[in-house]
């Protein structure tokens, strides 16, 4: 029923703009009819008609110039028609607005999450809420109705409220805040680490590069000694054979001069 109710009022809606354009052209159609008439650049309506038995002159002028002020006068009483029709439609009590409910709720819940509300039984909260929302500015122009559905919601989510109020919510942004600039600062330390620890690595390497180049140095020093010993061998041991030969001619000729 209620969805049918609600076709039936769309298409009323529907017709009754319809009908509002409609007159609006035809008054126009009217009056640019009779204004050209009367500069003699179309004819008047030509009708006959009496009057207490006798013809009236100019019949067809008059009636068009009466339906011309008829039309007139529907398209200026359209627009205050529409108008109430609106009203009717903003204060009638068998439809309810959800955007209207969605944003009373909205302002009585954030109220609520700012510990605006202090009643504790349902009777005085729900009560509470109602004198707040109508005192509010933006939402004076509402029904009753919505304004009190508004208020039983708030209240059904008034634990919802306790839980994410304000002073909890924005502590727990603070905490949050804290651990996003605590991980910041770790971060940088991590990075300023894996600049030392690059650098380290660098310089392992140097180091490591430096001493096998010395390594090298060393080996192939060690190599042209060993190469430069067997000569060096050599030429010692030639002048030992000399002072040996020597040395047995000496004891060879003492013994005559001891038989002396």
């Amino acid at each position: 029923m209620a969805a049918l109710h609600n076709i039936t009022l769309q298409c009323q809606n529907a017709f009754l703009r319809l009908t509002f354009l409609l007159i609006c052209m035809a008054a126009l159609l009217a009056v640019s009819t009779t204004i050209l008439s009367a500069l003699g650049v179309l004819p008047w309506l030509s009708m006959q008609a009496g009057f207490g038995g006798g013809p009236v002159t100019d019949a067809g002028m008059f009636i068009q110039i009466g339906l011309t002020a008829l039309i007139l006068m529907l398209a200026f009483y359209l627009p205050a028609n529409a108008r109430m029709m609106a009203l009717e439609n903003n204060h009638r009590k068998f439809a309810l607005n959800m955007y209207d409910i969605a944003n009373a709720y909205q302002m009585a819940h954030a109220a609520d999450r700012s510990g605006l509300f202090m009643m504790s039984s349902e009777f005085d909260a729900v009560k509470e809420r109602m004198a707040f929302l109508r005192q509010h500015p933006d939402l004076q122009s509402l029904e009753p109705e919505i304004l009190e559905l508004a208020a039983q919601m708030s209240q059904i989510s008034q634990e919802l409220a306790e839980t994410y109020g304000d002073a909890r919510v924005e502590r727990a942004q603070m905490f949050l805040q804290q651990r996003q600039q605590e991980i910041e600062l770790f971060q940088q330390r991590l990075e300023e680490a894996q600049v030392i620890q690059n650098e380290l690595r660098q310089w392992t390497r140097d180091v490591e590069m430096e001493e096998t180049i010395a390594k090298s140095q060393l080996a192939r020093l060690r190599d042209e000694l060993f190469e430069l010993l067997p000569e060096l061998s050599t030429q010692l041991q030639t002048p030992r054979k000399d002072s040996t030969s020597k040395a047995s001619s000496v004891v060879a000729m003492s013994p005559p001069r001891a038989a002396e």
